[in-house]
């Protein structure tokens, strides 16, 4: 069965950076994409980045372009989330989800597999 595992969240200050992985097992399709989404409290998950697994795209939302940056290891079936001069409003439980297709959507529904989350918690 598919899993994803989360780690790498944290309690930094406003400024600071951390970075997220996601080790994902259990499958075997040729083709994906792997994203990150988080939700904070009260309000609806949200789409953050994205990569096709394949060629590497990436797609980002547009309030964390610069600071955030997907990527991912093949070797070690795993993929990162940096994440740079956070600020309060990036506080969120962060998830790692897989979407069994190789285009990179941004709507939680389109995705089949999700990791249980990784709590992020910016101070100011």
């Amino acid at each position: 069965q598919v899993q994803l595992v989360e780690s790498g969240g944290g309690l930094v200050q406003a400024g600071g950076s951390l970075r997220l992985s996601c080790a994902a097992s259990g499958h075997t399709f040729n083709t994906y994409t792997l994203g990150w989404f988080r939700q904070a409290p009260g309000k609806e998950r949200e789409f953050v980045a994205a990569i096709n697994w394949g060629d590497g795209s990436t797609a980002y939302r547009a309030s964390v372009k610069g600071r955030f940056t997907i990527s991912r290891d093949t070797a070690k079936n795993t993929v990162y989330l940096q994440v740079n001069s956070l600020k309060p409003e990036d506080t969120a439980v962060y998830y790692c989800a897989l979407r069994h297709t190789s285009d990179i959507l941004t709507a939680s529904q389109s995705y089949d597999y999700w990791g249980q989350g990784t709590q992020v918690t910016v101070s100011s």
